[in-house]
């Protein structure tokens, strides 16, 4: 069903889901279903990049390596590989929309970069958002953002 906001029409909604992980980060109780160990290693040779993850998920240890078409699909790959033995649906996650763009211009090349996502798992699609200097960097930030986001949503439909 359609819905009018702000002027545009509607046709479903996108969840913000940098509110609602900032909501949950910031209550003691909350424990994130995985944990980067090691930040990421991306090799980019042009043709085929390969990234590398360690994080711990599921109450073991990964290490996974994956390629891509461009190291955004590498570290998706990779990240994607490394969860789901603990969360199998992550296969189901998509994503729909990547934006990126200058977040200031003063800076040419050194300027900070604003990375959005937009995901989906059939149900529900939700927007995540980073910043980093480095355009790798702020698109794995919000790729972890977005399958934390995935894990605690599916999460909470099972509890109803």
């Amino acid at each position: 069903m359609a819905r009018k906001e702000d002027g545009k029409v509607r046709y479903a909604e996108v969840i913000d889901a940098n509110r609602e992980l900032n909501i949950l980060h910031s209550l003691k109780s909350y424990k994130p279903p995985f944990q980067i160990l090691r930040n990421y290693h991306l090799v980019d040779n042009g043709v085929e990049p390969e990234a590398t993850i360690v994080l711990r998920a599921g109450g073991r240890e990964v290490h996974e390596a994956d390629t891509g078409v461009g190291p955004v699909d590498a570290l998706a790959n990779a990240l994607k590989k490394a969860l789901k033995p603990a969360f199998p649906f992550i296969s189901d996650v998509r994503l729909i929309d990547y934006a990126a763009r200058i977040h200031e211009t003063r800076s040419g090349t050194k300027a900070t970069v604003a990375v959005t996502l937009l995901l989906g798992d059939g149900e529900k699609i939700w927007k995540v958002s980073e910043l980093s200097q480095n355009i790798n960097q702020a698109s794995f930030l919000a790729l972890v953002g977005a399958y934390e986001f995935a894990i605690v949503q599916r999460k909470g439909r099972k509890k109803r």
